[in-house]
């Protein structure tokens, strides 16, 4: 046999196959490859960009990763399992690869500054909507584009000076709180549970018009004056709802495996107690509105005005109060766990609070003022550093709208640009950003609020409310209120002692950030 006939006989064999659907298509896609793989090194050598390092070297581990994060995350251990990575890729940029898509882990603060600000329209939600929509629908946190433009524009004016600076309203809830304290006698008590109970007081007298009164009860021989369905099991409702989403969310593409009848009850009960609250301010007319809004402001009467959307108004609303609920009992939280923990700073604040507001024998209610607390030099600096230690929203993501970079990750070093594709996601933590030693010290990972006497021009190394276009609308409402609780409670019980001997203390990473267990204190007169 001659080699120009086994060729022809190749040619035969192979040619009836060339116009197959199943050859053309596989042609295609291996073509289309070769072709995005040229453009993209070309690109990549055009800007300089260099490749991040890159952890599980298979796309398929990614399964295994997921189930071990949150494993992690169930067990209060999240910050213990995404520190270790950082530490094994000796980088502050790493990626994984979930299946097709790259995912792109950072805690570098130039990144973060590109994310929220610099290169803003480059980066989007991606799939949060997705993520976060059965319980908060289409709100502020959920929605990009021009639906966040119109919930930005809608919720702007709510937060003005005059609402933020209203410290009176908090005062009679405190009264109830205090009640709790004092039924103790000293004894251990939770106070995380308390203060997460106080905030969706407050948020809810705020938000609706009409407080939940959930420190109401029979402990302190109190009942709640407005019982009504959809009340009880609220807290809890909220708390597993939100388990559910921040779940959801770390999981990225994969969300739609997590969703179980416990989950969609909890929302159904979440979105039973808001409507309860959204049907009654559509019952009054505009004068009604009116009248009821010149006796006090409410945050609802003042939506209301501009729109009479029943869903509208309820996706706000808990997008709201999710804000408003959760970072100040979070922020309030650790603060009182660190203040427990070091005496010292106890006793310094405590001295400012009584130098510029009184003592519990006589306390200056009316001097509590939103300017008399700015004034506080080292109330501040304990906020600033419960805050860094402790950022409310610890870990966030965004998702890239075009080929794009982002400035460091790239390299051996970690110090070049990298390529970011379209569709990637990138998960930036403050968390991380906030103790970088090179930046906070050598002991970054400790709680030491005079280190702020020194710290100036941080910029993008600190974010404790976000930034860029997106930051958060009610940072100086939750700073306000914050304090406000801090100096009150000095002056009310100024013996604290800590009752709890995990350190660090295990914390859970859900939407917003809290202790895993509570807050274990012991508070007297």
């Amino acid at each position: 046999m001659t080699e120009m006939s086994t060729v022809e006989e190749y040619k035969q064999i192979v040619t009836p196959y060339l116009t197959k659907w199943y050859v053309v298509t596989t042609f295609l896609v291996v073509l289309w490859y070769a072709i995005s793989a040229y453009n993209t090194s070309r690109i990549k050598k055009k800007l300089g960009c260099e490749e991040p390092k890159r952890y599980l070297k298979s796309s398929f581990s990614f399964i295994w990763f997921a189930r071990i994060m949150l494993r992690y995350k169930k067990e209060g251990r999240l910050p213990e399992f995404v520190g270790n990575i950082f530490k094994e890729m000796d980088s502050d940029t790493f990626w994984v690869k979930i299946f097709y898509l790259p995912v792109f882990c950072t805690k570098n603060h130039e990144n973060i500054k590109v994310l929220l600000a610099t290169q803003f329209n480059d980066f989007a939600l991606g799939y949060r909507h997705a993520h976060f929509k059965p319980m908060l629908g289409d709100g502020i946190f959920t929605l990009d584009g021009e639906g966040w433009k119109n919930s930005r524009a809608m919720l702007r004016p709510q937060f003005v000076r005059e609402q933020i600076a209203h410290t009176q309203s908090l005062e009679s809830h405190l009264q109830i709180f205090a009640k709790h304290i004092e039924a103790s006698k000293g004894s251990t008590i939770n106070i995380q549970d308390l203060f997460f109970k106080f905030t969706v007081d407050t948020a809810t007298e705020f938000l609706f018009g009409e407080s939940v009164n959930s420190l109401c009860d029979e402990s302190i021989g109190l009942a709640p004056p407005n019982d009504f369905d959809g009340r009880a099991g609220f807290a809890d409702a909220f708390n597993l709802s939100q388990s559910y989403l921040a779940s959801r969310s770390y999981v990225q593409v994969l969300y739609f495996l997590i969703d179980n009848k416990e989950f969609r009850g909890s929302i159904k009960r979440v979105h039973k107690f808001a409507d309860y609250y959204v049907r009654k301010a559509l019952s009054y007319s505009d004068e009604e509105l009116e009248k009821l809004s010149a006796s006090g402001y409410i945050f609802l009467y003042e939506l209301v005005k501009q729109t009479r959307n029943r869903k509208i108004l309820q996706d706000q609303l808990l997008n709201i109060l999710v804000a408003g609920r959760d970072t100040t009992a979070g922020l309030l939280s650790f603060t009182f766990f660190e203040l427990a923990r070091n005496p010292e700073v106890f006793e310094k604040l405590k001295s400012e609070v009584y130098k510029h507001f009184g003592d519990n024998e006589n306390p200056r209610l009316g001097s509590i003022t939103f300017e008399s607390m700015k004034k506080c030099e080292y109330l501040k600096w304990v906020l600033n550093e419960i805050l860094r230690l402790y950022p409310s929203v610890p870990q966030n993501f965004r998702v890239a709208t075009k080929n794009t970079t982002l400035p460091r990750g790239g390299g051996a070093d970690g110090q070049s640009p990298m390529y970011i594709p379209k569709g990637s996601t990138i998960a930036y933590s403050v968390y991380f950003t906030h103790r970088n030693p090179e930046i906070y010290g050598k002991d970054a990972e400790e709680f030491r609020p005079e280190r702020w006497a020194n710290l100036k021009n941080l910029g993008w190394a600190y974010l404790p409310f976000n930034g860029g276009p997106r930051i958060c609308l009610g940072q100086q409402f939750a700073l306000t209120e914050a304090s406000y609780v801090v100096i009150r409670l000095l002056q009310m019980f100024p013996h604290l002692e800590s009752r709890d001997d995990t350190y660090p203390p295990k914390v859970s990473f859900q939407l917003t950030m809290c202790h895993q267990e509570g807050v274990y204190v012991s508070m007297r007169k």
